[in-house]
């Protein structure tokens, strides 16, 4: 197709993004690459991929024959995504800074920054679709169902999904490092980045422990009995398995998984830990055994700070959601309660639904926007 419309795509050094301008470039876009730098407290750390993530990128331009630009947007990335990050984690909760960062960088200062650069639209590389039917946008899910990153990018507007292009969409991931090889690009084998990109590969407690002071309290049993100390409310998520310091049961747990998988049960004593919920008021941590522990599931929940996708709010009824990503989608009943929140009943309980992450809503293939869980009712509520 002959096609001279500017397209700024998003150039992360990855090969999605990489393939995405490939396509583009072949449908006779006029295309831009773009890095975006969102963090720069950690350039001479060895766990920020910055420097060598825009060298990937530069080599990719070079190879598909467009131009880059290095655009500095920490500043933005620092008031609108790290602060907010920070706030969520002090008061207890589990934020999702991607969600934030596609909603306030990739999709509003990106986006600003290709339309002064005469863009018509820009790119990313995503693994998900935009539709339009009768002068309004959809958000689909990505076809390849391992891949969809819809979850990620419930919270774009209609304006936003109608300048945006999501090219590798349509493909599966291994189709995508196939094309890569294909046509030579440098990074056709590189790893998936993974984590929350202002972290990096680095311990995760180690990073939060620069920003939030620790205060360090009991860790209780659903019986309220002390079974260790935690070392601050704000480094433990719901259902967290992993250093919680209950010492000697972590190689038995490993065993009880196994024997769980083939439908049996052993002594209570040998299941894993898990971080049940947090009571901020008493500094107190709450850890129960066993993954299928009743204070680990949950039947419904409130979600506020809502954001649509979709071109209205969805009519109470029928819909299915995820509370997490990689979760399959669990049906269950929409309505909105007198605060305006959005309440969601679950047909199946769902396992360690955590305040600060989001509820994302789905009609079939359609993602319609969700909100940020605010409050969950487990199925036995009884308080230690």
């Amino acid at each position: 197709m002959a096609n001279n419309k500017r397209v700024v795509v998003g150039l992360s050094g990855g090969v999605d993004s990489a393939v995405s301008a490939y396509l583009l470039k072949q449908q006779g876009y006029d295309v831009i690459g773009i890095f975006m730098k969102n963090w720069e407290d950690d350039d001479d750390s060895e766990y920020c991929s910055s420097n060598i993530d825009f060298v990937d990128a530069a080599a990719v331009a070079d190879v598909i024959g467009i131009e880059i630009e290095h655009v500095n947007f920490a500043a933005e990335y620092k008031d609108r995504v790290f602060a907010e990050f920070l706030r969520e984690y002090q008061g207890g909760r589990t934020p999702n800074p991607d969600i934030l960062c596609n909603a306030e960088i990739k999709f509003k200062a990106f986006l600003d920054h290709a339309m002064r650069l005469g863009a018509e639209k820009i790119a990313t590389g995503h693994y998900c679709r935009v539709r339009e039917v009768g002068g309004e946008f959809q958000l689909l899910k990505g076809l390849d169902p391992s891949k969809d990153q819809s979850y990620f990018l419930h919270r774009l507007n209609q304006p936003q999904l109608s300048k945006t292009l999501f090219p590798v969409g349509e493909l599966h991931k291994t189709e995508v490092r196939r094309i890569a090889d294909e046509i030579g690009l440098p990074n056709a084998k590189k790893k998936d980045s993974t984590g929350i990109c202002f972290i990096g590969e680095r311990p995760f407690r180690e990073f939060l422990n620069r920003y939030i002071a620790n205060e360090p309290g009991p860790i209780k049993d659903d019986r309220g009995r002390k079974i260790g100390t935690h070392v601050g409310l704000s480094f433990y998520t719901l259902g967290q398995r992993q250093g919680l310091g209950i010492g000697g049961l972590k190689a038995k747990g490993a065993d009880m998984d196994a024997l769980r998988a083939r439908g049996l049960r052993g002594a209570g004593e040998h299941q894993p830990w898990f971080v049940a919920r947090k009571d901020m008021a008493t500094n107190t941590l709450y850890a129960v055994q066993g993954h299928d522990h009743p204070w680990l599931l949950y039947g419904a929940l409130h979600a506020d700070d809502l954001s649509w996708c979709a071109p209205h709010a969805p009519a109470p009824g029928r819909y299915a959601a995820k509370t997490r990503y990689r979760q399959a989608d669990a049906p269950c009943e929409l309505s909105y309660n007198d605060k305006g929140e959005l309440v969601l009943a679950f047909d199946d309980p769902q396992w360690a639904v955590t305040p600060g992450q989001s509820a994302v809503l789905y009609d079939g293939e359609v993602c319609m926007g969700g909100g940020v869980i605010a409050s969950a009712a487990a199925l036995n509520a009884t308080p230690a």
